[in-house]
């Protein structure tokens, strides 16, 4: 695959601090690459020197096979399209007029309407960012990084804040613009978001990358792949013993009758979904690691919003 996008050992320095510790990956044409990680991890100060906002303390960054470690070329400005973290428009002025006046700043753009038709925003062409609820302004702020056509979309926590619903409608408009043919690369701490959505991940945390690859790949990678929740209220101490010697076993969320197992083989689910059967359990489900747990199993803690 071609690579549209090359990080070698980027770093950024604040003072004694280090946001970004030398760190490296590449993203290929036509791919969703995430950083995933929680606030503070570094995320977006990397993303913003991909996109030239911020000055590099020292690496290379290689954008549509230009360096841009000095500042990207007008070349390069031209095919990107940027979404930050947090967006402020001319709010005198309606959706139409800002995407027109967007458009102005490059040689090519595309037209309001057909834009504000692909986040069923068409009928709200005359309306001001203000009258827009929170999902409608997200979707804006996403069409508003396509007004040029660009080959790359950079999207910093795009659902942030978003109720579960709104944030869905998102994902579904990030995957019909990489349908497009675009690339994107994207910043999230939301675990789900990024199984979901990215064919690629990076997981940072302290500045630094703990872990890279497909998606899937890495959960199945994690040192217990096999996961059991159950519910029951007849689980004895020798039951609860012989389970613990198949695996990892936990009171979810502090619930005493709610428990989580995590299991490295097959050969221990099938005896311990067998223990737990006996027990007539109100609730059984049997499923596979996630992302949450690989980034758990790296880290010792789960992401908090």
């Amino acid at each position: 695959m071609e690579k549209v996008i090359e990080v070698k050992d980027l770093v950024k320095k604040y003072g004694n601090f280090t946001a970004v510790d030398g760190i490296s990956f590449d993203v290929n044409q036509g791919e969703i690459f995430g950083l995933l990680g929680e606030n503070g991890a570094g995320k977006t100060t990397t993303l913003e020197m991909i996109e030239g906002l911020r000055k590099l303390s020292s690496g290379q960054i290689t954008v549509l096979g230009q360096d841009v470690s000095k500042g990207p070329k007008n070349e390069t400005k031209e095919k990107i399209g940027v979404q930050l973290q947090s967006s402020a428009y001319y709010q005198f002025l309606t959706l139409k007029e800002i995407i027109d006046l967007f458009g102005s700043f490059y040689q090519k753009s595309l037209p309001a309407d057909q834009l504000l038709k692909i986040v069923d925003l068409l009928d709200k062409t005359n309306s001001m960012v203000g009258n827009l609820s929170g999902g409608q302004k997200q979707r804006f702020s996403i069409v508003a990084s396509l007004v040029n056509d660009p080959e790359i979309v950079f999207l910093d926590e795009p659902t942030t804040g978003l109720d579960p619903l709104a944030r869905r409608n998102l994902w579904d408009l990030i995957t019909e613009i990489k349908k497009k043919g675009k690339t994107i690369i994207l910043t999230t701490h939301y675990m789900e978001e990024a199984e979901v959505l990215c064919d690629r991940i990076a997981i940072m945390d302290k500045g630094k990358i703990l872990k890279m690859g497909e998606t899937h790949k890495l959960i199945e990678g994690t040192k217990n792949p096999y996961k059991i929740s159950f519910i029951t209220e007849k689980l004895s101490q020798d039951q609860y013993g012989n389970l613990a010697k198949l695996g990892q076993i936990e009171n979810l969320a502090g619930k005493s009758n709610h428990f989580e197992m995590h299991l490295k083989t097959q050969v221990n689910l099938n005896k311990a979904v067998d223990i737990i059967q006996k027990q007539n359990p109100e609730s059984l489900t049997v499923g596979r690691a996630s992302l949450e747990d690989l980034f758990i199993e790296l880290t010792g803690r789960a992401i908090k919003e």
